[in-house]
């Protein structure tokens, strides 16, 4: 069996402990705050307003993604993570939906210990849920990296990440709808087969790559599930 010390005690496929507040923001349409242990992100919901940009399909909703990081401007990282986002939103949003609209994805990076893209994900995604945006299904995210002996880990932090050969940023789609245990594996063919959006960094092997993939699956799996539940909670203390 695989052993690797992680510094906070975690063992190799062990995530954070992770939280999520639903709407946070009064002022945003629909908002979320997402937290990966010490990784924090908020997403604000704005819209859908009517029009779209120039070069954007006026037959189909515009997704608009702005990151703000928590100290200092916005610099080429950043403008990578954005459009990553709008790539990952705009496959799992149902954009015929409100045709000739632009719907704004604001996120604001309060604590950053790693993993922060997926943890920005995880927070998109939740604030669209509970804005009711249509959506195909969920998007979860999971940072896994590879150490320079071969073990892949899971949730990276920030020091760990500096430490890595390298990593990969991994979102596969998940139901909307919680299932019942027999339903759950049928509902798991149908969703997790597929791969939403891939990102790597560094020097990485095909057995690696699917490595972090057959690892990222799983604790994808457990992410999900804590999503729908607390934003299953969320929905129902505001219909109450």
């Amino acid at each position: 069996m695989e052993r690797t010390s992680r510094a906070d005690g975690r063992n190799p496929n062990q995530l954070r402990t992770f939280s999520c507040t639903g709407n946070p923001l009064h002022r945003a349409h629909g908002s979320a705050r997402w937290a990966q242990g010490d990784t924090v992100v908020l997403a604000a919901v704005y819209g859908p307003k009517q029009g779209t940009r120039k070069g954007e399909n006026p037959e189909k909703a515009s997704i608009e993604v702005v990151w703000k990081p928590k100290t200092g401007q916005i610099g080429r990282q950043e403008k990578e993570y954005e459009m990553t986002l709008k790539r990952t939103l705009q496959s799992i949003c149902m954009l015929n939906v409100h045709p000739n609209t632009t719907t704004s994805v604001v996120l604001q990076v309060v604590g950053d210990d790693g993993s922060l893209l997926p943890c920005a994900i995880n927070a998109s995604c939740a604030a669209l849920t509970l804005v009711g945006f249509p959506l195909k299904h969920l998007a979860v995210a999971i940072g896994c990296g590879v150490m320079r002996n071969g073990s892949v880990i899971l949730d990276t932090t920030t020091a760990e990440e500096q430490e890595l050969k390298s990593f990969a940023h991994l979102v596969f789609p998940h139901s909307r709808k919680a299932v019942g245990p027999k339903e759950a594996k049928q509902k798991d063919e149908e969703f997790e087969r597929g791969l939403i959006t891939s990102i790597t960094h560094g020097v990485m092997s095909e057995d690696d790559y699917f490595n972090c993939i057959e690892r990222g699956l799983a604790a994808s799996s457990r992410i999900s599930e804590f999503m729908r539940k607390t934003l299953g909670k969320e929905a129902s203390s505001v219909d109450a």
